[in-house]
């Protein structure tokens, strides 16, 4: 079961790709936000992009083969 307030962070190797990632996720109609990178977290961009936990695999079909280079985690 997958708390409410739960959300995944996609990583981006830049900015370039966390702003492309953003559209392509308004064009999907999937909710999602880009923030800092949590300090807990590393990555070459200092730009993520939040969703909901429930949204998962819809992220991760909607990224599959437009952006290459990109890594969900789960918090």
């Amino acid at each position: 079961m997958i708390r409410e307030d739960s959300f995944g962070v996609v990583l981006f190797e830049s900015v370039s790709h966390a702003l492309r990632a953003e559209k392509i996720m308004k064009t999907e109609n999937i909710p999602c936000k880009l923030i800092p990178v949590p300090r807990r977290l590393s990555s070459d961009c200092g730009v993520c992009m939040r969703f909901s936990a429930a949204q998962r695999e819809q992220v991760e079909r909607a990224l599959a083969g437009k952006l290459e280079h990109f890594e969900i985690v789960m918090l």
